[in-house]
């Protein structure tokens, strides 16, 4: 076990030296960089701006020489410790991105929203498949393509228009009603919870449907199988059937899903937290993303990258728990 956790470990170094490079040269081939658009804010403003004056704002932000200088740089940097400055604010990328308030609000409604999603998911699939083409199960197929085709900018927004808009039931947006002053924590506690229920609605909505058709398929491959045949010939009740000898064997596809899984706990919904104006670390990634700070984007994907190849070994390692058959070599 140890010297396979230690070979993987080695290879997941070696996927984020390519996923660092990919990622960089791709970021440096944007038609238009940080300084364009402050060239084009300056012109605009009816400055006239010098080739000089342009080429000294290339080398103020590092983007003066090749892509491979560039590269090679900020990876001598990041072995010191050292991720950068933001372009757009000028503070420590470290400081800025994993603000604690900043990743605390996305982590929360991420997992909130997880917990629902595996509790409404998952028995929504098994009883879809254990009532195949029946109402029930043509039900939670609606469910599986509502979740699936809706965009979450689309969705949220109908909430809002909906639920905060029309019937004034929750807060628009934000994370808090600046005009109330809380008499306590309990007051403040709820006035947060209802800003955040619109947004961890979206997200339950929108990410149960994979999660269901994922269980009813995996239902429907084992409650086919031999074994599922002689438990009921021998006289097991129903449930003890499905949850104890089926669903188990089920559990491999799900745990697959915690290669996911433990990325977006911590990325945020960058479209949901922009469409509620969160100040979650995913809405901050996208203003970056869209401001073309590099120093954020590359220090965010790179954070994402290192969670996705170690959720990949900690869904590999948990194929052994949940399956005895698997034998990790």
């Amino acid at each position: 076990m140890f010297k396979y956790i230690l070979k993987r470990l080695g290879i997941s170094v070696l996927i984020l030296f390519g996923v660092s490079i990919l990622l960089y040269t791709l970021l440096r081939c944007i038609p238009t960089d940080i300084v364009d658009q402050k060239i084009i804010a300056l012109n605009q403003t009816g400055v006239n701006v010098s080739d000089e004056f342009i080429k000294e704002m290339y080398k103020a932000y590092g983007l003066d020489g090749t892509i491979l200088e560039g590269y090679f740089d900020w990876l001598a940097n990041v072995f010191q410790g050292n991720f950068g400055k933001s372009f757009i604010s000028q503070r420590e990328v470290i400081s800025e991105l994993f603000n604690g308030d900043r990743l605390g609000t996305s982590f929360l409604v991420a997992a909130i929203a997880t917990v629902f999603e595996f509790l409404i998911a998952i028995p929504l699939g098994i009883t879809a498949a254990t009532h195949q083409y029946s109402l029930r199960d043509y039900l939670v197929t609606v469910l599986v393509l509502i979740g699936i085709s809706l965009p979450s900018f689309f969705f949220g927004q109908m909430l809002k228009d909906i639920f905060a808009n029309k019937l004034g039931w929750l807060p628009v947006s934000g994370m808090k009603d600046a005009s109330l002053t809380y008499a306590n924590g309990w007051e403040a506690a709820v006035d947060y919870l209802r800003h955040m229920f619109l947004p961890i609605l979206t997200v339950v909505v929108l990410s149960i449907g994979g999660r269901m058709r994922m269980t009813r398929t995996n239902m429907l491959e084992v409650l086919n199988a031999d074994y599922i045949r002689t438990a009921r010939a021998k006289g097991l009740s129903e449930g003890k059937v499905i949850y104890k000898h089926a669903f188990r064997n089920t559990m491999i596809p799900l745990v697959t899903g915690l290669a996911g899984l433990i990325p977006s706990l911590f990325s945020g919904a960058m479209i949901t937290e922009s469409v509620f104006d969160l100040t979650g670390i995913g809405n901050y990634a996208l203003a970056a993303m869209t401001q073309g700070d590099i120093p954020v984007i590359m220090t965010y994907n790179m954070f994402l990258a290192f969670l996705s190849v170690m959720g990949v070994l900690l869904a590999d390692l948990m194929y052994g728990v949940v399956d005895p058959r698997v034998k990790l070599a």
